[in-house]
Parts: C-alpha cells; sequence; structure tokens
C-alpha cells in the first residue's frame, strides 16, 4: 500500500474516531452539557483537531475520549 493511501485511511479512521465522540457528547444530558469539561471536549475534536497535524490529531481524540468518559460517568 502507498503511503498516501495509508495515510488517508490514517485521516478517515481519525475522523471517523472524531465522529463518533461528538454524537457521543450530543447524547450526553443537558447538566453534563453546562459543565467546563463539555466545552472543551468540544473545542478540542472542532477547531483544535482542524488546526492539528496527523500525530497530534491522535492525542487530541485520546484526551476528548477521556473527558468524553468522565462527563458520561457523573451522576444526574
Amino acid at each position: 500500500m502507498a503511503t498516501g493511501k495509508r495515510a488517508k485511511l490514517s485521516l478517515d479512521r481519525l475522523e471517523s474516531d472524531r465522529e463518533a465522540l461528538l454524537r457521543r457528547l450530543g447524547h450526553l444530558n443537558s447538566g453534563a452539557k453546562l459543565l467546563p469539561g463539555y466545552r472543551s471536549a468540544l473545542i478540542l475534536l472542532n477547531s483544535r483537531f482542524r488546526r492539528a497535524n496527523l500525530a497530534t490529531r491522535l492525542a487530541l481524540l485520546q484526551a476528548a475520549q477521556f473527558m468524553v468518559e468522565v462527563l458520561e460517568r457523573i451522576p444526574y
């Protein structure tokens, strides 16, 4: 497989992971959406993700995933 195709597959995978995290954020209850972590996760998954290179995008997704998991566990 050519390097260009591999990079395209990696970008596609990162984008699909990003979309899945955004869906999880969208399913949070309204109380969780008022927390600072919600806004931070949105920033990581949107503006920062768009400006980042491939390796940084992976790290941003990992950080956002952690934040989403914490938000999902907060009882309301």
